[in-house]
């Protein structure tokens, strides 16, 4: 069991790592080229062509790497609670599992469709704008615009309740939890940038506590302090 904690916490700190080199790779080598908006598809089908290597990069890192860790994720999580709490613990193990197919469908999707509207582009620049148009739609709705992030924000409602009731994982982390996932959840209906905010900088600052605390501590220590009460 301690060896399948540290494999979690470990895929933990991995998914914040994806997360924040994604960003770097968006800031340093997308956005100053041009792939900071989608306002112009024409613009931006152009900008998908000339670089290509880096977007390719950039999906694997945030969706593919992503969503590997999250299935190394899961079998720790499932661990740590299902003597508290057995059956939410099957329930956050499915919904993980779910996330972590979602994610990289949407990755796969994603570099495939950069294929495709790359091709159309030599061809037919115009026919590869509205092509483009189409598939992204398509990757929003599955992805952070709609399903994935909905996903997201029901599983970290689910397991801040199951660790809160299996008394696996400190207090202020399931709180913590709650909060990105309902921030999640309602930057979906509301396209709130502060939501996305909140969502954004909670799961990050989440993932690495949760990495923390399931490198350092077994499940009965990391709800409960040396005297034996719940520890925040």
């Amino acid at each position: 069991m301690k060896n399948l904690q540290k494999m979690g916490g470990i895929a933990a700190l991995i998914a914040v790592a994806t997360n924040l080199l994604g960003a770097v790779v968006y800031a340093a080598l997308l956005a100053p080229r041009g792939g900071g908006s989608k306002d112009d598809p024409g613009q931006y089908v152009a900008f998908l062509a000339e670089n290509q290597a880096a977007m390719r990069l950039w999906l694997l890192i945030i969706w593919l790497a992503f969503g590997v860790c999250l299935i190394f994720l899961s079998l720790a999580l499932h661990e740590r609670l299902k003597a508290g709490s057995p059956v939410l613990a099957k329930a956050v193990t499915i919904f993980t599992l779910v996330w972590a197919v979602l994610v990289i469908v949407v990755g796969t999707l994603s570099i495939n469709d950069l294929s495709t509207v790359v091709r159309l582009f030599g061809q037919n620049p115009a026919q590869a704008a509205t092509v483009w148009l189409t598939l992204d739609t398509v990757e929003t709705g599955l992805g952070a615009g709609g399903g994935e992030t909905i996903v997201t924000g029901l599983w970290f409602l689910l397991l801040s309740w199951a660790a809160l009731q299996a008394r696996a994982l400190p207090r202020l982390l399931n709180y913590l939890g709650v909060v990105v996932g309902l921030a999640g959840i309602l930057y979906v209906f509301t396209a709130s940038d502060a939501l996305l905010a909140v969502n954004a900088l909670g799961l990050i600052i989440w993932f690495v506590w949760l990495g923390i605390v399931m490198l350092r501590r077994s499940p009965v220590s990391a709800a409960y302090g040396p005297a034996g009460g719940i520890s925040g």
